[in-house]
């Protein structure tokens, strides 16, 4: 009889650990990210659940508009703007626990064009030539949007911003949809970010701007979300992308992982993160 109950233990425990595994692989995380840093993430998620059988489920979009979706369906685990702009918005409204936020990677404005720069567009003013076609993601829901409106209205004149304005054809509603005017020829040029480059080199060249056109330097930061009932877990995938096995992913597509590598491409020192509010010019009439 006691053999039988020892066999019947063994028997549960093992059980036990089958279901554990089990429950383990079917363990998720929602991720609520802003499109400016989606080829990396997608690839350092893929590695974390690798590792540790926990499935990331990833929203990518314009950084207010999955911070929106996030806050209406009072779900999600972990928030992952494109900027500090977005992170800051949440952390007023309560929508992440702010001791949690990391600082992932350091992004730097730029303009992208055409591989081979086809229409020889050299500086931000060349924005202003009659005739060229320019995307500017919409900077109601787009971080990379706002730092374009920050930067033109910083730096050119009023008839230059008008001009620029002339030469709009598109609003895209992510930095994935930026990238992708450029890549597929529907525009000549973007105010996006340097390292759109990295995500389609065959098709997609940067033109840096003038060091003192540039007015701050982004980073992309993470957080848990305060709707998250798994926070421990949230922390994990935090903790795997800030790390050197999760950094490996944006080295690879040349995202600075200090403010100091992103000072060093400028050619000056600038401002970190930050906030920029929308001009009443450039919101919907």
């Amino acid at each position: 009889m006691t053999i039988l109950l020892r066999y019947y233990w063994i028997a549960v425990l093992v059980c036990f650990a089958s279901i554990s595994a089990q429950a383990a692989t079917e363990q998720s995380l929602l991720v609520f990210a802003g499109a400016a840093s989606k080829p990396p993430t997608e690839l350092a998620a893929a590695a974390f659940t690798e590792k540790t059988g926990i499935k990331i489920d990833l929203i990518f979009g314009g950084s207010g508009y999955v911070l929106s979706q996030m806050q209406l369906g009072r779900t999600g685990d972990i928030y992952f703007p494109g900027s500090s702009d977005y992170m800051d918005i949440a952390i007023q409204k309560g929508l992440v626990a702010s001791e949690t936020e990391k600082h992932v990677v350091y992004l730097v404005s730029a303009i992208n064009v055409r591989k081979g720069n086809p229409k020889g567009i050299k500086s931000l003013r060349d924005l202003a030539r009659p005739g060229l076609r320019v995307a500017i993601a919409n900077p109601e829901g787009v971080c990379v949007g706002l730092y374009a409106i920050e930067i033109l209205e910083k730096n050119l004149s009023s008839a230059e911003i008008e001009a620029v304005r002339a030469n709009i054809v598109n609003f895209p509603e992510s930095c994935e949809k930026t990238a992708t005017s450029i890549s597929l020829a529907t525009v000549d040029a973007v105010i996006g970010w340097r390292v759109f480059e990295h995500w389609d080199p065959e098709r997609i060249e940067t033109v840096p701007l003038a060091k003192e056109e540039i007015i701050r330097i982004g980073y992309i930061p993470i957080a848990v979300s305060s709707f998250s009932k798994q926070q421990e877990l949230a922390q994990q995938f935090i903790d795997f992308v800030i790390s050197p096995e999760g950094q490996q992913f944006y080295r690879q597509f040349k995202y600075f992982t200090t403010a100091e590598e992103a000072a060093a491409w400028i050619g000056a020192d600038r401002p970190v993160g930050g906030s920029y509010q929308l001009p009443e010019s450039w919101q919907p009439k």
